[in-house]
């Protein structure tokens, strides 16, 4: 059933119904014309034997010789296809026949032998000879056909003297010759049988050849091509059609594996890219995990930054106070003017507690600016200064690290165009760092070059 539904099979069912329909039509012109022709002959040969007749018996009828007449009539009579033979008198009565039965008999002027030329009231003095014939059934079933021959009053019959005939009867009698059609009808009836046997051999032997063809020419290519579909909606790109031939489904068979080629390389392609994604997506997902921690890292130090702010801004009161304090009681201690040894160890005692409580007071004023978000300003700052301040922000946390800072003035006026604040700030990321590096103490040396 699943070859019916296909292009091959239509094909060839319309070849095959086009093949018999011409075959037949044109059995049915052969047989019909082999037919006409066959009558054709068989009229022909009627009217020749009919004209034999008469130029044979002329002679006789001149010299009133009706024995022989009557002996050639019968003689030709018995030929083969020869059905009668009959010669009416211009009355109608027959006046001799092969079937002696028949003799002086009266036919019917309107029966089918004399319609012709009786059917108005003045007879016809000729005919064509295809109104000559007629063709009827015998009483045996075989069928016959039938031509009228006039006998005609020529001026030897008018003029003979045996028995003359008047001028003015142009036609003295009929001749009546039948054949028989039952040989020529088993002729026609055997030529239609071969043709039509040819004719169905021939049909056979086109459509088995017009089904090798296209199962050849058609039905192979197609079902590759069909192949060739199923293989790439099943994900088979490497599977290619095998080119047998040059023509159009050659060519599509080309272009189908052109396209498929197309597809592979896309797929590659596809592939190659999904895989570079992959590693790119890897590597953005490892660099933004870096960022992240630097994120992290920075709001760290942001709150650490808002930690020392807070820090400082609650150390700065109390220092201010004690730097008040202790400068009022050296103020005392200058006004006594005592040169007792105890006054003077207690001035120099206030003395450092001053300069200590001045340093503080510098610590938490850098921890502030250095928390501080300000606005970028640029110009040209003195490199040292930025290395005293960030030096003075860590030098606690050397001490807690046991480590020793050595700083080198090699260029004491060296200058910077920067922002001193962010400077400030990177240059003490940069020492925290270090310290951190050397766990166990050690020395750090910073300096300035160009």
């Amino acid at each position: 059933m699943r070859f019916v539904r296909t292009l091959t099979f239509r094909v060839l069912v319309g070849s095959c119904f086009l093949l018999i329909t011409l075959f037949g039509v044109y059995s049915y012109i052969s047989i019909r014309y082999s037919t006409n022709q066959m009558m054709a002959q068989v009229i022909d040969s009627a009217s020749r034997v009919s004209d034999v007749i008469k130029k044979s018996t002329r002679y006789s009828m001149l010299m009133n010789r009706n024995e022989d007449v009557y002996q050639i009539i019968t003689t030709i009579g018995q030929e083969p296809g020869v059905e009668g033979i009959r010669i009416y008198n211009k009355r109608g009565a027959i006046i001799f026949s092969t079937d002696k039965t028949e003799e002086l008999k009266q036919v019917d002027m309107h029966a089918e032998a004399c319609f012709v030329c009786h059917e108005s009231d003045k007879p016809l003095q000729s005919l064509p000879i295809d109104n000559r014939a007629r063709i009827y059934t015998s009483v045996t079933g075989h069928r016959i056909v039938g031509l009228i021959n006039p006998i005609r009053n020529e001026p030897s019959c008018s003029t003979a003297a045996c028995h003359a005939h008047p001028e003015d009867k142009t036609v003295l009698g009929v001749l009546d010759v039948r054949m028989s059609l039952e040989q020529i009808d088993a002729n026609i009836a055997k030529a239609r049988r071969r043709l039509t046997y040819y004719s169905a051999v021939i049909t056979l032997i086109v459509m088995l050849s017009s089904g090798l063809f296209l199962f050849v020419m058609v039905h192979r290519p197609v079902r590759g091509l069909m192949e060739g579909t199923r293989q790439i909606s099943s994900g088979n790109l490497d599977y290619e059609i095998p080119l047998r031939s040059k023509d159009e489904i050659g060519e599509l068979a080309a272009e189908f594996n052109k396209m498929t080629h197309v597809l592979r390389k896309a797929e590659e392609e596809n592939s190659t890219w999904a895989a570079t994604m992959e590693n790119r997506v890897r590597e953005k997902t490892l660099e933004l995990q870096r960022i992240n921690e630097e994120i992290v890292q920075i709001e760290k130090i942001a709150s650490l930054g808002k930690l020392a702010a807070t820090v400082a801004h609650e150390l700065n009161n109390p220092l201010e106070g004690i730097l008040t304090y202790a400068k009022l009681i050296a103020k005392r201690l200058r006004r006594t003017e005592s040169d007792s040894e105890s006054a003077r160890a207690m001035l120099e005692d206030m003395d450092l507690i001053i300069r200590e409580v001045q340093r503080c007071g510098n610590i938490v004023t850098n921890l502030l600016l250095f928390s501080k978000k300000q606005v970028v300003e640029i110009g040209m700052v003195p490199v040292q200064g930025i290395l005293d301040k960030a030096v003075q922000l860590m030098q606690h946390h050397f001490k807690i690290s046991n480590v020793e800072l050595v700083v080198a003035n090699s260029e004491p006026e060296a200058t910077v165009m920067c922002d001193e604040n962010q400077i400030q700030q990177a240059l003490v990321a940069l020492l925290v760092n270090a310290v951190e590096a050397m766990p166990g103490g050690g020395k750090l040396s910073l300096g300035v070059s160009r």
